[in-house]
Formats: structure tokens, C-alpha cells, sequence
């Protein structure tokens, strides 16, 4: 099978054409499903039973913080039109009605494959449906309350709703046959191919996981005691779930298949040719937070945004930063990247290709087109209230997890102290007064006083939430450099003039995995304003977030939701951290495990090279040599100079690889002749993923010790 690759080779000559037909388009208003059918917010009540009363501790919830946790799990914000669509026209890669269906991942396998959390309540099926899918049968009812016209009903993997597809008439009734849409590409593929529902993703898909204060026996079979709404998933599988018609064989299946489980590239489908997934956060004392929040400026579009003001304080989400317009901003965005008013969000990027300049994804626009935005917009406060109750997960309060925690007080207190003098100044809310720098040696006494009290961990979110370069932090780049929030770009509204306005962090110096005596010097393309900076991560219940860093490679997957399983991956991961050692270094380079090859569409080729596509309509770039860093290729953002002059080049190199029949070795040597040119196009080449954070390296082997059992304590 052939598949289209995203990120690479952008089409700029079709920029102009695009952007003229645009024009065009835009002069009609684009508005979404449901104000195109009269409806109203109030068609889209909230749901205020408490459905999900066991999760989370089984906690007790006010009526808004019950509403705001049943929005996080249940509510799609209409955005099973764009999945929809993306299943009919993905280039191949996307469809989620498939990924539900048994035959393709059993629900007995579903979490060990995918990461994906089984709904309690239901069971793998024992015949296809009147549709021929094999989808989960549901064996006891959902919790009463839940309104499926609203929230589409359970498909049996939680955060993943069924609803029914308008377009399923008579005609694609008779169209549709369930065993050639698991097995035949021929027909799966078809981008006019009408499936019987459309699937709605909650934000609950990506961030409810097991407990790790009470984890599931049977991490396939959980009950609702077993869950957490906002733990985030450090287990899903994201290739396989939202990518699962990809095959064996092109580079996109490499590039999948090296991304860590338990990470998410949220700049994937509205992309900025970088290829950068990011752990999936946990979501604590979102009050402590806001205390925190340092004020930031806005401007524009962004005042759009209802309580935005001109000045005020924002905690940040993002692992940059970026998103830095307040809680609720930072949450509504989400919505729309999963595909929330896709009719306008569509028009203002190209997606997976970014083949056209970015458009502003416009706040004034969407409140006032959108009926999904508003309802969406109802419900967020409610979420944000929820959050202000989600408290850390402690080892000590597990079941065996105080065996792992020493019993040696002195031990237990000097890691206190290390944690005070080497830590605590920017992994602690709790800070001395403005008028005592946290890094000099009266800060440190400060620090060494507070942690010795009793209440210091108590509504202490364990980061100052700061912003910190990344010449200081010296982790993988790939986040840091994210441009869809820069002035103009896809996320504009959503990000801070003061995001927009931070210092260039100048050149940097990344390894160079084809001639390690000569390091690559970077410096960020175009206005090198914005990208740059990571905010300090929050260490609570650091315990059970193993692997660490926020690309989730520093230390090793063990797929066990267990405490023993959590403890062995803290124990791996920490011990990389602080022995830097340890760490695999240049082995942490995501490579590709086999010769593969781009195969990219005629349509999106530039017309200058069309003539370079087979018979078959592809322009067939390959063979890629096995080993080859796949951000060398995933990160390409080439110039349309570039595209005439170096992308014939690549081309013929390659072909010769392919008819000369070259071993790996001197396959690699005429690819070596690329890189050069490779690198230059590209948009971070910081090929290292385990790096970074050196910061108490330095300390005695006792006193890390000391520190590691202080830290189970988080």
C-alpha cells in the first residue's frame, strides 16, 4: 500500500492558487453543524448527575465540578464531523471506527496495544453488529444521566463517542460492507466511502488512565475505581490509535513507530514541520496555579476571549509555554486542535502537509459562528473548577507503596536538604518573599527551614511555572521551537504579546550523528522571537510519571499501571536522571528500523516536478537508508528553492541506492552526500532525545540517594 507522507516536501508553488481560493471561500461564512440546523447552546445541556461518582478517589464533587468532569469525558464539542472526514480523506492514515473494531484491535488486547482504557460495562463482541463491525458490546448500562443525542453514545473505549452519520442514507447503506472495511484497501480508502457513525474524541481519550493510588488488577478489564480522569495517559499508543491504516514501509510508519507511548503531537494536523510529541500532562492543584501565575500581556484578537484582560496572570499548560491566555483559553483551544468548528479551523491551515502559509484561528469569529464554541465556552468553567480539586497521587498511599519509601529518617531528612538547597527554587511553589533571590544562600536557608514543615507538600504544585531557555535546560529542542503560536501562525489568539515578544535564545549546539567532531549550529528560522523556552515541570506524583522529561525518553516503558511497575520505571528513569551516564545519549536517536520510502501524491507536488511521478500518480522518493534520524526527514522545511534545486537531487541519489541494489553501508554513504543540504531545511535538527535537565548531576552519590527517596514522597 502506498501512503501519503505528511511534513515533507511542502508545495510552495501552490501557495498563491490556495491562497486565492480561500479568498474566495471566505466571502461565503463559514458556520458550523449546528447553527447550519438552528440550534442553540441550549440544545447541548450539561450533564449534572454525578455519572462518574467511583473515579478520581471517589472524591465528592460540587454540582459545577460534577458537570466540568462529566464535560471532560463525555463531551466531543461536535468534533466527530472533522474525524469524519479525516477517515474519508486522511492520505490513508486515519480512521477511527476502524481502531474501535475488534478485529482490528481486540478489546482483551486493547490497552497493551494502544493504551486505550476499556469502558466498565461492556465486553469483547460475540458477533458483528447490523453493520458487519465488531465493536464492543455493551454488557451493563452506562451511568444514568448521560443524554447520547448530546454526547453520542459509549463505544466501549472510554473518550471515544458514537454518533449516528447523517450522511448514511439508503444509497451508502447499500454501499457499505463491513468485512471489505477492515480488509480492503481498495475500498477502506475511498475518500467517498460513507461510514454508518462518525466518532466523537473527548479530552477524556488522551488523559484518563489507571489510578495510580488504586490501579485495575486487569489493566484491560478496569472498574471505575480503578480511573483517573486527568492522571494523563502515559500509555497510549498514539500512531496506532489515530493512525491506524498506516502500513510497514513508508516513512510515516517509521516515524509512528518510534514515538514514545504516553506522548501526543498536538502540532501533528495543524503542523509546523516539526515533529515534536510531548508527554501527556497530569492535571494538579490547578488552583496553587493560578496563585502562582506570573501576569502576562494581550493583545488583539486574543480580548475576543471572555475575561481576558489586557494584563493578568496565566498559568501555563503548554510545555512552552505557548498557550499563555488563561485556563480557559488554554482549554478551548484544545478543542478546536481535535477538531471543534472544523468547517472555519480547516480553512486557516493545510493540514498534515503545510503545504500554504498558516491563517489566525480567529476567537471573534468562532463565538460568534460556532454554536459547538459557545456550548463549549458554557462548559469551561466548570472543567476549571473540577481541576481545582485534582490533588496529587501519592506512593504512600498505595497499596505496598509505602515499602518503597525508607524507613531511615536521617536519610529521609537530608534529602530534604538537598532538595532545598539544589531543587526547591524552581520546583516549588512555594517561594521566599519577593525580596529574597531563591538561588542565593539566604534563599536556601529559607528553603532548608521550609521543608523540614510538615505541611510543605500540602497544595505545593512543585514547579515556580516559570519559563526557562532552552541554552539553560538543554533538553531536546523539538517543543521549544514550536511556531503555530507566533503572531500570525494557526494559534495566534491563543498566545500572550509577552509570549510573542521573548528574547531569542540565540545560536545553539546540537550532536551531530554523521560527523561527531563537527557539531551542528542552529539557530531558529525566520523571526527568532516567541519559540525557545520550556516552563519548569511539575514534580507531584513524579513517582508514578516514569519515563521522564517531556518527551517521555528518559527512561524505559514498562506498560505496568502497577505499583511495582510504576516504581520500576521511577527507579530507571530517575536514576538516568541524575547519573546522566546512564542515559542512552546518541542511542535515544529515533532512526528508522528499515529502508522506507516517501510516497507523496501527485496533487501535492510542485507542478516543476510532476513529471517525476509514476504511472501511478506518486512521486516516489526512497529508498531512506535504515538508521537514518527520521527528524533529519520528518523536521524538512524546505524553500521552494529547495524544492527545484536540492528535491531533484535527493531524488536521483536515491533512486541510485534503489537501482544499484546498495547494502545498508554504502547505501549510507551516498546518503551521506544529502545530508548537508538535509539539515539545512531543517526546522530543528536536535536529534537527541534523552538529554538535558543536568541540574544536581553533580551532587554525591549519598546525597542522590538521599534526594530520591525524598522525591518518591512528591
Amino acid at each position: 500500500m502506498k501512503i501519503k507522507i505528511p511534513r515533507v516536501v511542502i508545495a510552495k508553488s501552490s501557495a498563491l492558487i490556495f491562497s486565492v481560493a480561500l479568498a474566495a471561500c471566505e466571502k461565503n461564512e463559514l458556520i458550523d453543524e449546528a447553527k447550519a440546523a438552528g440550534k442553540t447552546t441550549a440544545d447541548f445541556p450539561q450533564i449534572a448527575a454525578d455519572i462518574f461518582k467511583p473515579m478520581d478517589g471517589g472524591i465528592d464533587l460540587s454540582p459545577e465540578e460534577i458537570m466540568g468532569r462529566n464535560t471532560w469525558i463525555l463531551w466531543s464539542g461536535g468534533d466527530q464531523r472533522f474525524w469524519n472526514h479525516a477517515a474519508q480523506d486522511s492520505y490513508g492514515l486515519i480512521d477511527l471506527l476502524k481502531m474501535l473494531d475488534n478485529r482490528k484491535y481486540p478489546r482483551g488486547e486493547r490497552f497493551k496495544i494502544l493504551g486505550l482504557m476499556n469502558e466498565p460495562g461492556f465486553r469483547a463482541p460475540s458477533k458483528p453488529d447490523e453493520f458487519g463491525l465488531c465493536l464492543d458490546e455493551q454488557v451493563q448500562p452506562e451511568p444514568a444521566g448521560i443524554d447520547d443525542t448530546v454526547c453520542g453514545k459509549p463505544s466501549g473505549v472510554l473518550g471515544f463517542r458514537l454518533f449516528p452519520n447523517p450522511e448514511f442514507n439508503g444509497a451508502a447503506r447499500k454501499k457499505w460492507n463491513g468485512d471489505r472495511f477492515i480488509n480492503d484497501p481498495a475500498y477502506y480508502n475511498d475518500n467517498k466511502l460513507v461510514r454508518p457513525y462518525r466518532v466523537g474524541v473527548a479530552c477524556g481519550s488522551c488523559h484518563v488512565a489507571p489510578n495510580p493510588s488504586n490501579p485495575p488488577t486487569d489493566p484491560e478489564n478496569p472498574g471505575w475505581e480503578n480511573l483517573a480522569s486527568a492522571i494523563g495517559n502515559q500509555y497510549i499508543n498514539e500512531g496506532k490509535v489515530f493512525a491506524c491504516n498506516v502500513e510497514k514501509g513508508g516513512f510515516f510508519y517509521e516515524m509512528l513507530a518510534a514515538q514514545p507511548r504516553g506522548t501526543s503531537d498536538t502540532s501533528r494536523i495543524a503542523t509546523d514541520h516539526i515533529n515534536n510529541p510531548n508527554a501527556i500532562n497530569a492535571i494538579f492543584l490547578l488552583a496553587e496555579r493560578e496563585c502562582i501565575a506570573t501576569p502576562e500581556k494581550m493583545a488583539g484578537e486574543t480580548l475576543g476571549l471572555p475575561g481576558e484582560k489586557e494584563e493578568m496572570p496565566v498559568p501555563h499548560i503548554l510545555k512552552d509555554g505557548a498557550d499563555s491566555v488563561g485556563v480557559l483559553g488554554a482549554a478551548i483551544r484544545v478543542y478546536v486542535n481535535i477538531g471543534m468548528f472544523s468547517e472555519y479551523w480547516l480553512t486557516r491551515h493545510d493540514r498534515l502537509l503545510g503545504r500554504t502559509p498558516q491563517k489566525p484561528f480567529e476567537i471573534p469569529y468562532a463565538r460568534e459562528h460556532s454554536v459547538f464554541w459557545r456550548a463549549t465556552e458554557e462548559r469551561l468553567p466548570n472543567v476549571a473548577a473540577f481541576f481545582r480539586r485534582l490533588k496529587p497521587f501519592h506512593l504512600a498511599d498505595a497499596p505496598g507503596g509505602q515499602a518503597y519509601i525508607t524507613t531511615d529518617s536521617a536519610v529521609m531528612t537530608r534529602g530534604k536538604e538537598v532538595f532545598a538547597e539544589n531543587c526547591a527554587a524552581c520546583h516549588s511553589s512555594k517561594q521566599p518573599p519577593p525580596n529574597i533571590d531563591p538561588r542565593s544562600g539566604e534563599g536556601k536557608a529559607w528553603f532548608r527551614a521550609a521543608v523540614m514543615a510538615p505541611d510543605f507538600l500540602e497544595n505545593n504544585f512543585l514547579s515556580n511555572d516559570k519559563r526557562y531557555p532552552l541554552n539553560t535546560i538543554k533538553t531536546n529542542s523539538a517543543r521549544a521551537f514550536a511556531t503555530n503560536a507566533k503572531a500570525g501562525q494557526i494559534w495566534d489568539n491563543f498566545s500572550s504579546l509577552t509570549y510573542k515578544q521573548l528574547t531569542p535564545v540565540g545560536e545553539l549546539e546540537f550532536f551531530n550523528p554523521f560527523d561527531q567532531t563537527h557539531p551542528i549550529k542552529f539557530k531558529a528560522k525566520e523571526k527568532n522571537v516567541g519559540p525557545g523556552y520550556y516552563r519548569t515541570p511539575s514534580l507531584c506524583s513524579v513517582w508514578s510519571s516514569a519515563p521522564l522529561l517531556h518527551t517521555n525518553m528518559l527512561g524505559k516503558f514498562t506498560g505496568d499501571p502497577s505499583v511495582a511497575g510504576r516504581m520500576d520505571a521511577f527507579d530507571d528513569a530517575i536514576e538516568k536522571l541524575l547519573w546522566p551516564e546512564k542515559r542512552k545519549g546518541s542511542d535515544s536517536i529515533w532512526r528508522t528500523s528499515q529502508r522506507c520510502y516517501l510516497h507523496i501524491r501527485r496533487e501535492y507536488v510542485p507542478w516543476a516536478l510532476r513529471f517525476r511521478c509514476d504511472k501511478d500518480g506518486y512521486l516516489n522518493i526512497g529508498p531512506i537508508p535504515t538508521g537514518t534520524p527520521i527528524n533529519l526527514i520528518a523536521n524538512l522545511e524546505p524553500s521552494l528553492w529547495d524544492m527545484l534545486t536540492v528535491v531533484p537531487r535527493i531524488k536521483a541519489d536515491l533512486e541510485k541506492i534503489r537501482d544499484q541494489q546498495l547494502d545498508d553501508e554504502a547505501a549510507k554513504k551516498v546518503f551521506a552526500n544529502l545530508v548537508p543540504d538535509l539539515i539545512k531545511a531543517n526546522k530543528c535538527p536536535d536529534f537527541i532525545e534523552d538529554k538535558g535537565h543536568y541540574f544536581g548531576t553533580d551532587l554525591s552519590d549519598t546525597d542522590k540517594r538521599a534526594l530520591i527517596e525524598y522525591l518518591k514522597t512528591f
